[in-house]
């Protein structure tokens, strides 16, 4: 099937819709309502679990071996740790990420009474008070506190005021959409992925061609805490192909442009044949890409392999830099991931055996095992070179 095009400007219109919807981990409501009505809007079957996770049914010309394809709604955040006696409030992180990238940050409180505004302060904020101190001290989630613009001058104050211990806070995302494709925001870890399915999703209803087997789309709400798809897989799924975020750093293969693929993560390697399908994809439907490996980085993967589900699993991400913190990508990179989905929802199955749970050899994989076939070689002073 052609390369199917993907409408960029819905995909940017969906992520804004998400980046403005607080969503840390446990506290994701609002994100799931606003997912089931974009699918609703779509046209597209799904189901809640109990907790809010999502899936979608696109029917294929066969039920088995299903496919999945999964994105996070949920993000980094905070809880209420302690009401202390200045009236400032102690927090402790949802999910894992620096402090040094939460002072100074605008957020929302929520408590069982309302909600209010506040900012994340080091301990020591004033430079007209601690001097040099304020370069001096520590970065830690003990060294910083929440200010909530309220008048709250002592814990009793705080408590009057409704707020309790384990109340979440939601980070503002801050996100700017740039002319040039780049766009700047915390969370677009994994908010950035679920616009790539909804994107794609789009893309592939429009087509209006039935896929060659039923494919699920998950949006899972617990990726950040660790357990996001241990519990939203269905016994006929056979694969799953998690998209979300890679790390663009030094050291690194990641790029902000096209598709990274990952080859393996601190769990270890991802299927060797979905992952290469994966590739051969993106050279067939010319799709920009790369391949690389994260060493300290787990997903959805890892949280369904661990509960016991049987699937082969693979990771496309898009490269994003400073990741946790003040995030970029580039839409290029959303499209690219899009385009990829879109021609994996679209090919045909390659492993029939896969509809079954279990068998016998026939019909099983073969990894490559022949030994590589050398080019001929002449020895020179300097060494063997190629002819």
């Amino acid at each position: 099937m052609a390369r199917l095009t993907i409408d960029v400007d819905y995909l940017a219109r969906i992520l804004r819709r998400l980046l403005d919807t607080p969503s840390p981990a446990g506290y994701t409501d609002a994100v799931a309502r606003l997912a089931g009505e974009e699918l609703a809007e779509l046209g597209i079957e799904y189901e809640l679990t109990r907790r809010g996770a999502i899936r979608a049914r696109m029917a294929g010309r066969k039920r088995q071996p299903a496919r999945s394809l999964i994105a996070h709604l949920d993000t980094l955040g905070a809880q209420v740790k302690n009401l202390k006696d200045n009236g400032r409030l102690e927090l402790a992180r949802v999910g894992h990420w620096s402090a040094r990238f939460a002072e100074g940050a605008r957020c929302t409180l929520f408590t069982d009474t309302g909600s209010f505004r506040g900012t994340i302060l080091p301990l020591k904020a004033s430079g007209h008070v601690f001097n040099e101190q304020i370069d001096t001290q520590p970065v830690g989630w003990e060294h910083i506190e929440l200010r909530i613009d309220a008048l709250a001058r002592n814990a009793r104050d705080l408590a009057r005021l409704g707020i309790a211990i384990g109340d979440m806070v939601a980070v503002d995302p801050q996100p700017e959409f740039l002319s040039n494709g780049f766009v700047v925001s915390r969370h677009l870890d994994d908010k950035a992925g679920c616009a790539v399915m909804f994107s794609a999703i789009k893309a592939l209803k429009e087509a209006g061609e039935p896929l060659p087997v039923d494919t699920l789309f998950l949006f899972s709400i617990s990726e950040e805490v660790g357990v996001g798809a241990s519990s939203v897989l269905t016994h006929d799924v056979a694969s799953m192909v998690i998209i979300d975020n890679g790390t663009t750093a030094p050291g690194q293969n990641s790029s902000e442009f096209g598709v990274t693929i990952a080859m393996a993560d601190m769990t270890g390697p991802f299927d060797y044949h979905l992952t290469r399908k994966l590739i051969r994809l993106c050279r067939e439907q010319d799709i920009a890409f790369q391949q690389d490996l994260f060493r300290y980085y787990r997903s959805d993967s890892a949280s369904a392999l661990e509960a016991g589900d049987d699937v082969r699993t693979a990771l496309i991400t898009f490269g994003i830099d400073a990741s946790h913190g003040y995030e970029r990508i580039h839409m290029h990179a959303l499209r690219s991931l899009a385009e990829l989905v879109t021609a994996y929802a679209t090919s045909e199955i390659e492993i029939p055996r896969d509809a079954q749970e279990a068998g016998s050899l026939k019909g099983f994989t073969e990894q490559p095992m022949v030994e590589a076939h050398e080019t001929e070689t002449l020895i020179t002073r300097d060494g063997p070179q190629p002819k």
